[in-house]
């Protein structure tokens, strides 16, 4: 399941870097097309192995798309074992992921339903007690941990790794990776970066100076729409892995992000707002007098 992890020596030197620069394809995982294919499966197919056979999802994005390639990979599969899924999403998703999302189940037999409502995770959460389904949740669920191990170990083969740079929302995939590395030879830093529309997790790591500027407050919507968490349950755990490797909490401005977004062009990687993030991260981390010991690599989590 492993992804490119290439260096970008251009696009290090347009950063003003003097160590390598990898930028880690996520978006490229098949046939997930996000990094949340490396814990939703590892989920659904524990879960499975103690007979669990309805599960349920709140998601209007990537976690949705791998939840479905993962039943669908299942049941066929597992032709006499077969399970089901029900996806709640909201009412505002973005079109282009729900066309993703309902384009996967085109074939009416499949035991998998989308329904679009005002409160997903009320509804998922409801229909988990009602159904005796099994809510698949990343936030609150240690299981989804161990799928990012495998990404952790990925990465630690990078030579001379010193940063890791990561978008973050409910923070699993932050703390996933941080107890993975736990498990190599290697204790890069851990660098999360978060949004002017939601920074939860980044205002209980830094707050003097301020990591959001006066002139910067009341943002309520981002071009990496994807951070959406803010209640953010992991906080205090990512804070943890976060303060113990020796990392820091960024907020890209939105201009910050579209810069990232350019600068991934030159690459020829198309990225989102989202793909961009730990980028515009980097970038923001460099502008405020970050420097790097060694190797640096920015996830491009999603497409």
């Amino acid at each position: 399941m492993k992804t490119p992890q290439l260096p970008h020596p251009n696009l290090a030197q347009a950063l003003g870097l003097t160590v390598e620069l990898y930028i880690k394809r996520e978006d490229l995982l098949d046939p997930y097309g996000s990094h949340k294919g490396r814990s939703i499966p590892h989920m659904i197919k524990n879960y499975t192995r103690d007979g669990v056979r309805e599960f349920v999802i709140s998601s209007s994005g990537n976690a949705a798309i791998a939840a479905i390639h993962s039943v669908k990979i299942h049941n066929e599969n597992n032709p006499d074992s077969q399970i089901s899924l029900t996806v709640f999403v909201g009412q505002h998703v973005d079109e282009h992921k729900l066309h993703t999302i309902t384009s996967l189940i085109t074939n009416h037999q499949l035991p998998i339903t989308v329904e679009q409502v005002e409160r997903p995770l009320q509804s998922s959460t409801q229909f988990a007690k009602e159904k005796n389904a099994t809510l698949l949740r990343q936030s609150t669920d240690d299981s989804a941990l161990f799928g990012y191990h495998e990404l952790a170990h990925e990465l630690s083969h990078i030579p001379n790794l010193s940063a890791v740079f990561i978008p973050v929302s409910s923070g699993t995939t932050a703390e996933g990776i941080a107890t993975g590395f736990e498990t190599t030879e290697i204790n890069p830093q851990i660098h999360i970066v978060q949004t002017l529309a939601c920074h939860p997790i980044a205002d209980t790591l830094r707050t003097s100076p301020p990591l959001v500027e006066e002139g910067q407050r009341g943002v309520t919507t981002s071009l990496a729409s994807a951070i959406v968490d803010k209640i953010a349950y992991r906080s205090s755990e990512v804070k943890k892995y976060v303060q113990s490797s020796g990392g820091v909490a960024w907020i890209p401005t939105e201009q910050t992000i579209q810069e990232a977004i350019d600068l991934l062009k030159t690459e020829k990687i198309e990225a989102t707002g989202n793909g961009a993030l730990a980028l515009a991260g980097l970038k923001t981390a460099l502008a405020s007098g970050f420097v790097p010991s060694g190797a640096v690599v920015c996830l491009v989590c999603g497409r």
